[in-house]
């Protein structure tokens, strides 16, 4: 979901059942994923946060359609990543309400709570309707998935919280992320569900299980250095 068609592609999504199809010529050819096609190379390298370490990170929106689809591909590949390979997810902050959501992130990465409610949150917006972008409505929300009300407020109006929302603004500027879901490897490759499913008009779900192939092809260019 591309900054500028977040409207445009949210109804296009619905009106066909979920599923972002894309047309054209053949996704790759046998020589396996093409540069520019289903992966970008970074012109400028972005230094990972773990030395070491092979960093990939997600960039999503809790109220991206396509996000929540990939979601369960990409926490199953994560779960299996090798020793020498970290995962996480950063929110994106494209306009206001997106911001709103990205802050609610934020806060419960601080608490140690977002991986524990993250699918209570997918769900609620994309199959409960709920907008959760005021604060007095996620704690509500919240409470009974274990968040306490009254530290989640604090939190989401702390320092810190404002201090790693700056951050993780400035590495989505750094990669230059214009839509999500997007999988950064390595400081050095981008790819994404669109991406990995250039010329194929398949459902969003092998887009997905695509974008986990040509992540698995460019670990170990990254490794290389």
């Amino acid at each position: 979901m591309k900054r500028r068609e977040f409207n445009t592609l949210t109804a296009l999504s619905t009106a066909a059942g979920g599923g972002l199809l894309l047309s054209g010529a053949p996704a790759q050819a046998q020589g396996g994923p093409i540069e520019g096609r289903q992966y970008q190379r970074l012109a400028k390298p972005v230094p990972g946060s773990t030395p070491g370490k092979i960093e990939v990170i997600e960039f999503f929106w809790y109220g991206c359609p396509h996000c929540y689809v990939f979601e369960p591909t990409i926490e199953a590949w994560a779960k299996q990543l090798p020793a020498d390979v970290v995962y996480r997810k950063v929110h994106v902050a494209f306009r206001a309400n997106v911001k709103i959501h990205q802050q609610m992130f934020v806060t419960l990465e601080a608490m140690g709570k977002e991986a524990q409610v993250r699918p209570a949150i997918f769900n609620a917006i994309h199959r409960g309707g709920q907008s959760l972008t005021d604060v007095d409505a996620m704690a509500k929300f919240l409470a009974p998935l274990g968040v306490d009300p009254a530290k989640f407020k604090e939190t989401y109006n702390s320092f810190t919280v404002q201090t790693r929302v700056q951050q993780a603004t400035k590495l989505q500027d750094q990669y230059n992320i214009d839509g999500v879901p997007t999988v950064a490897i390595g400081g050095r490759f981008l790819t994404s569900p669109a991406m990995a499913g250039f010329g194929l008009r398949v459902s969003e779900e092998e887009l997905g299980q695509r974008c986990i192939a040509v992540a698995n092809f460019l670990l170990p260019l990254a490794r290389k250095g």
